[in-house]
């Protein structure tokens, strides 16, 4: 293993990082983030940490960058996580959305930060089960993630039973094809329902696709970005919003600290942010 870096080095790579993907990293992190420099510094064969600073600064297809963001996100999660927000949405939030609009219009829906797809996938579960209208309207699903890796296994849709402990029986076998023991794949259409892609959403060329989006689901990723980033993070949804559309964060995220751009909805499942009626 490389060297730790010295402080000034560190802290060159955490501004370099949080300028170019929104991620960032303190002190504390800093073993983690040494231990992950040292891996992709050896496997390119940088002799300093200025050589392979240089590389990712200047290496035109940005295929280095990428696979030192995989290596430094973290994707742990599974079907139905902090269910009482998605049945916000069904319960409540859609009719809002839809609420003056005619059947066949669009209603958008993106999960930012969707990670191996479990969110987007139990997003479109929950509508397919629990919302009456789903049929009336042309539901438009997207899901993105940073991270290469984690949106090819997305797109794949295979999961172990770990990720499906908190989906009933009933959903498993209706929605999932067992393809080995303790393996699964869930269904084609549901698949190819949902247009995943690669985002990162401080980079205004790509998120610039995303607008006229009903609802937002951005959970859990906001608290790996620093003050300011969740700031224009905030900024950026408000843009990408429909007006009178709808963000929704992890349980120990509140928009209240990052943003007054948005009114806060108490639901009886779950507290959104509401992007007001110009």
């Amino acid at each position: 293993m490389t060297a730790p870096l010295d402080p000034d080095d560190y802290d060159a790579f955490c501004t370099f990082l949080r300028g170019r993907t929104g991620l960032s990293f303190t002190e504390a992190k800093r073993y983690f983030v040494d231990r992950r420099l040292a891996e992709r510094m050896t496997a390119v064969g940088a002799e300093s940490f200025r050589d392979y600073m240089n590389l990712l600064r200047f290496q035109a297809s940005g295929e280095e960058l990428q696979r030192l963001v995989n290596l430094m996100t973290v994707n742990e999660t599974y079907f139905f996580r902090e269910k009482y927000q998605l049945d916000c949405l069904v319960n409540s939030a859609l009719d809002e959305v839809v609420r003056g609009r005619k059947p066949g219009d669009r209603v958008r829906i993106w999960s930012a930060g969707c990670a191996t797809g479990e969110e987007p996938y139990s997003i479109a579960i929950m509508l397919l089960e629990h919302w009456g209208k789903v049929d009336e309207y042309e539901i438009e699903l997207y899901a993105s993630d940073i991270d290469s890796h984690v949106l090819k296994r997305a797109r794949d849709g295979v999961y172990e039973e770990r990720a499906l402990h908190m989906l009933p029986r009933g959903l498993v076998a209706k929605y999932f094809t067992e393809i080995e023991p303790g393996r699964w794949r869930i269904m084609d259409e549901l698949r190819e329902s949902i247009d995943f892609s690669l985002v990162n959403i401080v980079d205004p060329a790509q998120v610039a696709r995303f607008r006229d989006i009903d609802v937002i689901f951005c959970r859990n990723l906001l608290i790996y970005f620093d003050d300011l980033g969740r700031r224009e993070a905030a900024s950026m949804f408000y843009e990408a919003l429909a007006p009178c559309g709808f963000v929704c964060l992890g349980h120990s995220e509140s928009m209240s600290r990052m943003s007054s751009l948005f009114v806060p909805r108490r639901f009886p499942d779950a507290i959104l942010y509401q992007k007001p009626q110009r």
